[in-house]
């Protein structure tokens, strides 16, 4: 299975969004896609139609109970993807492993017998707490969502600092997949400026496919579903389902085929 780490520590990124949607492009493509709600606020959770009520194990139990993997998990309405949930207690996760021994490897314990999916996304909280480093320790790689304003643009160098550290101290195969700019609005010139500058920094690094801001991506989640499903023809879903190609060009060949 494929681990991606879905990150960024600024919060309003469209980092849930991305997780939602990207998980619902692969599923719709036929991977058996498991979707990984590592966020308190259990907005992925929501995203995909499963309720609070619904959640009776959740991703605070594979970390902290060392629950099975395959007794987290539930099936999603969407076809081809499944979630792991998260509930309110996940926010006492982090005090709660403190003393716990392997506490930034508790993810990737869990997840190393796993093979029942194809792929894995990990929607990560807004910070880089132990949540987020258990992510980064589990992951092959990393999926940065980076919105198109200048503030971004400092909490990425952030990020980048904090993945290399990761690298040298706990994951040293941990790699950056890509950046995918989101919230990409054409009439605003410091948009386009902020992409040029990213482009300019990072590379090939930055994926081609651009996030749009578009309404029906924020009406989605209060339906409790992907964009893709709520509206598979606006812009935001065209947009989700081209970044899902370029990523799956972006994958080992090898593994694709497998």
């Amino acid at each position: 299975m494929i681990v991606i780490a879905i990150a960024n520590q600024k919060g309003g990124v469209g980092k849930t969004t991305t997780a939602i949607n990207i998980a619902t492009a692969m599923a719709a493509s036929g991977w058996r896609t498991l979707l990984i709600d590592l966020d308190p606020q259990g907005n992925a959770s929501t995203g995909v139609g499963l309720a609070a009520a619904q959640r009776d194990v959740s991703s605070y139990d594979l970390l902290v109970d060392e629950v099975p993997v395959e007794e987290c998990t539930v099936a999603s309405s969407i076809p081809g993807l499944d979630l792991i949930p998260a509930t309110v207690d996940l926010s006492g996760a982090e005090v709660e492993l403190v003393g716990a021994e392997a506490r930034s490897f508790r993810l990737r314990d869990a997840l190393a017998e796993h093979d029942a999916h194809d792929i894995c996304f990990i929607d990560c909280p807004p910070s880089l707490g132990l949540l987020t480093l258990n992510a980064l320790c589990a992951a092959d790689t990393l999926m940065v969502p980076l919105q198109c304003e200048f503030f971004a643009l400092e909490g990425l160098s952030q990020l980048l600092q904090t993945v290399e550290q990761v690298q040298q101290r706990f994951n040293p195969d941990l790699g950056i997949i890509g950046i995918a700019l989101t919230m990409f609005d054409r009439r605003n010139r410091l948009t386009d400026q902020v992409a040029d500058d990213v482009r300019e920094c990072l590379g090939d690094l930055v994926f081609e496919a651009v996030i749009p801001r578009n309404v029906r991506l924020s009406e989605a989640p209060s339906h409790g579903l992907p964009a893709l499903v709520y509206d598979h023809a606006c812009m935001g879903s065209r947009a989700y389902m081209d970044l899902a190609r370029e990523l799956i060009g972006r994958l080992p060949q090898e593994r694709v085929a497998a």
